[in-house]
């Protein structure tokens, strides 16, 4: 009976989001035609002429314009370290000396003379780690040191030569092709990490690696899972100021990440990663030019962004601002996808694995712990290591996850919007935690007891995944002014059902998704 009723809801939920999605699609397409005299930032484009693509976008046009070169420099950097490392047999020292050359190569050409700023900052870094990692006031001074960097660089936008004399004016004529201070908010993250790693490891904080390969299934079938790379403290050789400064700017990982610990790149450098053979890293890429090519046909039949950037949405229907909304978020989700895996794709190559971000698929997160959890997986992994267990973990959840997404918008950037973005998410899991408690207290053997238990859970989906929705919008689309204006929309006559359809859409959602968790766990 219990399979026969999961059944039928099964088939219920894929015809709803079959004919939901079906509508989607149409009703993007029409919007798409009618709209696009209007819109910014469209090109033409070249896997459907003579339809324009949409390039709105800062980020991807930028990264996809740089493809070429950058596959190209990639590859020669991939084959001169692994050459040298196989010929020379060389381990961490001389592997960190390789990548130090390439990497301050590379810098050269992307940041110019503004490379002195960045080795100037974590060369003071590393002082102050080495004198005050013994001390009480370690963490205190790590923190307020790489903050105030943080903001200042935002600030003076990378500062001015000239403001050291006039003298140096000139090199603010070779400041290379790329802004360095927006790549520091990553080089910032790999400064704690090492600073944290080497506080820890003078500490003797103890990881029992017997016990943990006894338990670890990963490490059990021959593998090295990340939790082990990441405890495992180094020698004091591999503690070293040019190891130190390699990981900084390693080359295949510096612009965007994913973000790995100081622990995790040094324990591959000695030795490289074996999780993936040269098959995988080569299905891994081409699983990457599929992505991309769908990327592609998206941004050339359905122009979610530019509508975002043009401003036009403002003067559409409810139901028209749902789908643009709902689109843009899909886009953001695959263009980070994809610059994140094509970086970690190359870092692979050198025998360097890093967190893989994007686990799961926007549409297949259902809770805000998931989502961010597998969104900026490897940002996560950075935060519950160096922040939030440093906080207390879950005895001051609540208290923590303010602190922790407050560094996460300034990190990112100043601006309001994304001030705003923080403190709403820490808003929205507040009653994501009440109606997980409610559902779980509902929880029960009986089988009336599981249906009213995975009712709860799908109402408390629906409800992240609405609050998730406005809280991405107002950050990176709409800012905080426009939340009257979308608030106003949807509490209208016309737009009272759009909202109530789109919360029974959610909760459709949720649903297929526990149908999908359900399946996984009969086949593990």
């Amino acid at each position: 009976m219990k399979k026969e009723w999961k059944r039928r809801e099964l088939t219920i939920l894929v015809l709803y989001l079959l004919a939901f999605y079906t509508f989607i699609i149409l009703r993007s397409l029409q919007l798409s035609h009618d709209h696009q005299a209007k819109l910014y930032g469209l090109r033409p484009g070249w896997l459907l002429p003579p339809r324009l693509n949409d390039v709105s976008d800062a980020q991807w046009r930028n990264f996809r314009g740089n493809l070429p070169i950058l596959t190209v420099v990639f590859g020669i950097f991939a084959a001169l370290a692994n050459f040298l490392r196989a010929f020379l047999c060389l381990k961490a020292k001389g592997m960190s000396i390789v990548w130090l050359f390439i990497s301050l190569v590379y810098l050269s050409y992307l940041h110019g003379a503004c490379t002195v700023f960045i080795l100037a900052i974590a060369s003071v870094n590393f002082l102050l780690v080495k004198i005050f990692a013994r001390t009480p006031y370690f963490s205190f001074v790590l923190w307020i040191f790489n903050i105030f960097f943080l903001l200042c660089n935002r600030v003076y936008e990378g500062y001015s030569f000239s403001t050291f004399g006039q003298r140096w004016a000139y090199l603010d004529n070779f400041r290379g092709t790329f802004r360095w201070h927006i790549c520091f908010n990553f080089v910032v993250l790999r400064m704690i990490s090492f600073g944290y790693d080497y506080h820890w490891a003078n500490l003797d904080t103890h990881f029992d690696q017997k016990r943990h390969l006894q338990r670890c299934d990963t490490c059990k079938s021959g593998k090295t899972c990340y939790q082990f790379l990441q405890e495992r403290s180094g020698s004091n050789d591999n503690l070293s100021f040019i190891i130190y400064i390699s990981y900084l700017v390693y080359a295949p990982l510096y612009i965007a990440g994913p973000i790995i610990s100081f622990n995790a790149y040094v324990s591959q450098l000695d030795m490289p990663q074996n999780n993936y053979a040269a098959r995988d890293v080569s299905l891994y890429g081409l699983r990457w030019i599929f992505s991309f090519l769908l990327l592609e046909l998206l941004t050339h039949v359905f122009h979610y962004n530019a509508f975002a950037i043009s401003g036009l949405w403002k003067l559409l229907s409810p139901v028209d601002i749902f789908i643009i909304g709902y689109g843009v978020l899909n886009f953001m989700w695959l263009k980070f996808y994809l610059i994140w895996r094509y970086f970690r794709f190359w870092s692979l190559i050198c025998g360097i694995e890093a967190p893989e971000n994007m686990s799961k698929c926007i549409n297949n997160c259902y809770n805000l712990e998931n989502f961010w959890k597998n969104w900026h997986a490897s940002f996560n992994k950075w935060l519950v290591r160096y922040m939030y267990i440093p906080l207390g973990g879950t005895n001051r959840k609540l208290l923590n996850i303010w602190v922790i997404f407050t560094f996460v918008a300034v990190w990112h950037d100043l601006e309001w919007k994304l001030l705003s973005w923080a403190w709403l998410t820490c808003l929205f899991f507040i009653p994501e935690m009440v109606v997980k408690s409610a559902a779980k207290r509902l929880q029960a053997e009986s089988t009336f007891g599981e249906f009213l238990f995975r009712e709860f859970s799908a109402l408390a989906g629906a409800v992240t995944i609405t609050c998730l929705m406005v809280a991405n919008l107002v950050g990176y689309v709409i800012g905080p002014s426009g939340i009257n204006w979308l608030i106003s929309q949807f509490l209208t006559r016309e737009g009272l059902p759009i909202l109530g359809g789109m919360f029974l859409t959610f909760y459709a959602g949720t649903k297929l998704m526990f149908h999908i968790d359900d399946a996984k766990k009969k086949q593990h």
